[in-house]
């Protein structure tokens, strides 16, 4: 897959969080310290209800510009959602579970990806 149409996976991948009023949304580039996968988001939602819309918004929004969504797993259970497009990396977090694991923490060393 080319870089702009990853970078597009993952701009389109942030803005479906928004739209689901994801907090703390943060695009992580790995490109530099991984071979496995380029990009993690990560955010989180205040409840298990908004975890699950968040995730179902970013299936909904991939779906929509024809990219296939690898795998998803934690939906049912909604604290800890990872949903694999590939070269980006989703992590939906319940808030309690964002705190306690701090995946930001792990990927320290990697550069944060800001959007206008």
């Amino acid at each position: 897959m080319t870089t702009d149409a990853i970078e597009v996976i993952l701009h389109q991948t942030v803005q479906a969080a928004a739209e689901k009023k994801a907090h703390r949304i943060v695009a992580l580039d790995l490109r530099a310290i991984s071979t496995v996968v380029d990009y993690y988001v990560v955010c989180h939602g205040n409840s298990e209800p908004q975890v699950q819309a968040i995730v179902q918004e970013i299936r909904k929004t991939m779906g929509e510009v024809g990219v296939v969504v690898r795998g998803i797993e934690g939906m049912l259970v909604a604290r800890w959602v990872l949903i694999d497009l590939g070269d980006v990396v989703v992590h939906v977090f319940h808030k309690e579970e964002r705190d306690y694991y701090n995946i930001e923490r792990v990927w320290a060393d990697a550069p944060q990806v800001h959007f206008p």
